[in-house]
């Protein structure tokens, strides 16, 4: 791997996301955004990472989303995508995912290509992250689009007198969709999500992140929210040879 591919790979993501942005001209009237929660839901996570050299791994990732209780399955996606750490505090990681949408007469699956940009730099037990994505939809019989996703927030590991430590985890993610938009909505600022939860390591390997999220959408009618609990089932699959480490 070498810079070049590096800048191959980012580019083409960040064409692909420039391509989403319809012309203005091509518009109809859209429906809602299917990532919309109804009543209370449980989100279930289970990202993967595959370490292949020092600054360089394969990241996939899998989500199944329940709406109406935890009931209704309404949404399901994987993704993957190779991490480069350029830096000790920037990992760049261009992606592709796959999304269903089950249940839904006019949408079935929707095609994204993003670009995930995390600002990280460890201060003691203190972790301020920010996390840009970059996303280019491609949905079922829909207009393309572009959105931004700006996701500020804080790690923090309790110091406990435990071999592994507890990461308590807050960040708060904002959606804008700077042009067209594939689906309805009440304006630019399509979404927000606030979350807190508690990253508990299992072995060196595995761990588990229960927690909380308040995801509120704006629709054309007005702003939605919803309460949602989740669980993330976290693993890092290390290569024949390679050891783990903290």
């Amino acid at each position: 791997m070498t810079r070049l591919t590096i800048f191959f790979c980012t580019t083409a993501v960040l064409c692909g996301c420039i391509l989403a942005v319809p012309a203005v001209a091509q518009q109809q009237q859209p429906p809602e955004d299917p990532e919309d929660d109804k009543k209370i839901g449980l989100w279930l996570d289970q990202p993967v990472s595959v370490p292949l050299w020092p600054s360089r791994s394969l990241e996939f990732e899998f989500h199944e989303r329940f709406d109406d209780g935890g009931s209704n399955l309404y949404e399901y996606f994987g993704q993957a995508g190779l991490a480069f750490r350029l830096r000790p505090w920037l990992t760049v990681t261009p992606i592709y995912r796959y999304q269903r949408y089950p249940g839904m007469p006019t949408l079935a699956y929707e095609n994204r290509l993003q670009l995930n940009l995390t600002l990280s730099k460890p201060s003691g037990g203190l972790r301020p992250v920010l996390r840009t994505l970059i996303e280019g939809r491609f949905p079922d019989n829909r207009i393309a689009s572009a959105r931004l996703r700006f996701r500020p927030g804080v790690e923090y590991t309790l110091p406990l007198p435990t071999t592994w430590r507890p990461v308590l985890v807050i960040n708060d993610e904002i959606f804008i969709v700077p042009g067209t938009n594939s689906f309805a909505a009440g304006g630019n600022f399509t979404q927000n999500r606030v979350q807190a939860g508690v990253r508990l390591p299992i072995t060196k390997s595995i761990s588990v992140r229960p927690y909380f999220m308040v995801q509120s959408v704006n629709l054309p009618a007005g702003w939605d929210s919803n309460d949602i609990l989740g669980i993330s089932l976290a693993f890092r699959i290390f290569a024949k040879g390679k050891r783990a480490s903290n």
